[in-house]
């Protein structure tokens, strides 16, 4: 990889970070869009439980914690996730490439 393709990776990956790590410790608590208008028209209670309501990142945070400590460290997670399974579909695809036949 040359040298402008790693600072443009590496750009977007910082940037990731930040949104990811640092917008999340301002988000709002408040209800989102289709959160609210259950709320509003009555129908919130209504919801089941989500098979993965316990997973280690449901609900944007890590652990019991809502802090938005523990959200920017979901999305951080969230972000090297994503980092990995993408290298790792370029590289299987480059090698693929790369076979003959």
């Amino acid at each position: 990889m040359d040298r402008k393709t790693l600072a443009f990776v590496g750009t977007g990956l910082l940037i990731a970070l930040m949104v990811a790590g640092g917008l999340s410790l301002i988000a709002s608590d408040e209800p989102d869009g289709l959160e609210r208008v259950s709320f509003d028209e009555g129908f919130a209670d209504r919801a089941d439980e989500h098979v993965l309501e316990d997973a280690p990142l449901a609900g944007y945070r890590v652990g019991e914690s809502g802090d938005g400590w523990s959200t920017a460290l979901a999305g951080i997670i969230g972000v090297a996730i994503t980092l990995v399974i993408t290298v790792g579909l370029l590289w299987l695809t480059r090698r693929a490439k790369r076979s003959p036949g």
